[in-house]
């Protein structure tokens, strides 16, 4: 899912501990994440976009575009709530319904949209990609909700 981790720590000429430090984490954690055994949280994330000025759907592969981004974003719970809510209205579900189609519980969706906890990563993920929905629009990176593909 998140294969261009690697083509953009590569382009930087970096390493795996390199980017680790970056990100304030362990190199196994970060190899993990490079690899695929563990999915990189939001905030990992959105720190590996601002530091690499790329975009979630890059990273994610939902784009095939690089486009930079030079602007620093910080995840705000309580956008991300709101988004998640407006794309559930969108698509006529219950909490109830979102929380069947992403394999978790409704009182989850409930604390994802109320801004309490912050939506994992898996969960915005598959979102983005089932709704056509950019990932940097759902975590308030963008304001352009989709997902914008090259031809």
């Amino acid at each position: 899912m998140f294969y261009n981790l690697k083509r953009v720590r590569e382009e930087y000429e970096l390493s795996q501990r390199e980017v680790a430090k970056i990100l304030k984490i362990s190199k196994s954690s970060y190899n993990y994440y490079e690899t695929g055994e563990y999915i990189i949280s939001l905030k990992h994330l959105n720190d590996f976009c601002n530091k690499f000025h790329v975009s979630m759907d890059y990273i994610t592969g939902l784009t095939n575009i690089n486009k930079r981004i030079n602007k620093k974003y910080k995840i705000n719970p309580k956008v991300i709530g709101l988004r998640i809510k407006k794309i559930r209205l969108k698509e006529k579900l219950t909490q109830a319904e979102l929380a069947k189609h992403l394999n978790t519980s409704q009182s989850n969706i409930s604390a994802y949209e109320n801004g309490k906890n912050i939506i994992l990563t898996a969960f915005a993920y598959n979102m983005a990609k089932d709704f056509n929905i950019s990932l940097d629009y759902l975590v308030g990176r963008s304001n352009i909700i989709k997902i914008i593909k090259k031809q």
